[in-house]
């Protein structure tokens, strides 16, 4: 098939090079004529597992391009994706859909044929509806357009993985055509047995918010335990592999750490816990927010858990800061926990200098004020202190012999308990992890 993917970015880049990958003919659309030079070159502006290679693989060969035109795009596919943002609204509550209906009024004049929207933004419940009578009365197709709501459920750092193996695609359809235009879009998927779960468009909007939205709950849950295990000299890792034995409640999300953040995770429990209170859900609106709640109290936990460990006030203190995205395998830094931390840090009075492995770059934009250094080794030189902040495998790996001679005190405070701490003692270290009781 011949599809369009307009909106280049974290959710829009992996989308076109995965459709690519599956068999489809695919155009990419975005206003920024630099970064779709880049992209037609084969150079990948964001940094995501496998997304380079897929990406210069399949612009080589010609399956894949990218344009700024959207009249290039209508003429090309019957089948266009809307991959934009819908970044959090002004109120920093509920999503801001503007360019989602921007890109619609911008491709509605070009839509002479009729031809499926797929929409994979995350939305406000109602939007493909609104979307739908729009595109209705401003394309020439009229009617002829429809509308299909296919939420992503991409991981950051996993993106391509997932759309390639998705756990399930959810597709909200408005009739039995477009429901046969999606299949036939996700046949080499489907093909390998992935379910395919069909709704209205309503409910795969909700779906989307629910999925999130019960995530960033189970993330704060458990962060709530690790603060009871600090306080108890209990060992939140050990009650983790217990209870995530539990059938019903399962072990995966159950890892204690600064706390979730990136572009989808923190806006989307704001929106769905807008939507319960729009809704007059007030009893659900009022336990998200206490998830959300927990989880703005991470930079402040994870603050109080350093200066317990160097016995004293940052101020003054060297630090280094492993970690700036939000997560491993990404360069996103958008609501990082770790560059919170780095920025509460800095605020106090420390000399922070921040290392990731991928994610400098974009860390410097947002957080000028922090000092960056681009290899691990530089970045602990007179460290008096280092704080694990994102789960690189990099940190994991690293030498703690070899660094140890680096440092002006080997102290470090894993906050997503990723290292062997009896391994780092050993070599000399005082070791401090979230939610774990203090070693000698």
């Amino acid at each position: 098939m011949r599809v369009s993917v307009i909106g280049c970015g974290h959710l829009g880049i992996p989308h076109a090079a995965a459709m690519a990958e599956i068999g489809h003919e695919v155009i990419g659309v975005d206003l920024d004529q630099a970064k779709i030079d880049r992209l037609n070159a084969g150079e990948c502006p964001i940094y995501e597992e496998g997304l380079p290679e897929l990406l210069a693989a399949h612009t080589a060969s010609g399956r894949l391009r990218f344009t700024t035109d959207l009249a290039e795009a209508a003429a090309f596919a019957n089948v266009h994706f809307l991959a934009v943002g819908t970044p959090i609204d002004a109120d920093g509550r509920s999503y801001d859909t503007g360019q989602v209906f921007g890109a619609a009024r911008a491709l509605a004049p070009h839509l002479t044929r009729p031809c499926v929207i797929i929409g994979k933004s995350t939305v406000t419940v109602g939007t493909t509806r609104d979307l739908a009578t729009l595109l209705a009365r401003l394309a020439p197709a009229g009617t002829d357009v429809e509308v299909v709501w296919n939420p992503e459920f991409l991981r950051e750092g996993h993106a391509i993985e997932d759309t390639l193996r998705p756990d399930r695609i959810v597709v909200g359809v408005p009739s039995p055509h477009a429901e046969d235009v999606v299949r036939e879009v996700y046949a080499p998927l489907l093909h390998n047995q992935i379910p395919l779960f069909v709704t209205d468009p309503a409910t795969a909007e909700l779906i989307k918010g629910a999925a999130n939205a019960y995530l960033g709950m189970k993330i704060s849950f458990i962060n709530g335990v690790a603060d009871m295990c600090a306080a108890a000299d209990a060992d939140v890792h050990q009650l983790t592999e217990a209870i995530g034995l539990d059938p019903r409640i399962g072990r995966g999300g159950l890892n204690a750490g600064p706390g979730y953040g990136g572009g989808c995770l923190p806006k989307d429990v704001r929106a769905f816990t807008a939507s319960a209170q729009s809704l007059g859900a007030l009893d659900a609106a009022a336990l998200l927010r206490a998830a959300e709640q927990v989880n703005e109290s991470r930079p402040a936990a994870a603050l109080t858990l350093i200066e317990q460990t160097i016995g004293r006030p940052v101020a003054g203190a060297r630090v280094t800061v492993w970690g700036a995205s939000f997560k491993a395998g990404t360069d996103d830094v958008r609501e990082s926990p770790a560059l919170a931390i780095a920025a509460l840090m800095h605020q106090r009075g420390a000399i922070v200098t921040v290392h990731d492995p991928h994610a400098v770059p974009t860390a410097l934009v947002r957080h000028p004020e922090l000092d960056y250094a681009e290899d691990l080794e530089e970045s602990v030189k007179g460290a008096e202190l280092i704080v694990l902040a994102t789960e690189w495998p990099q940190f994991r790996d690293a030498d703690p012999k070899a660094l140890f001679a680096l440092v002006e005190q080997p102290v470090l405070v894993d906050l997503r308990n990723l290292l062997n701490a009896d391994t780092w003692r050993t070599a000399g270290w005082t070791v401090r992890q979230l939610g774990r009781p203090a070693q000698p």
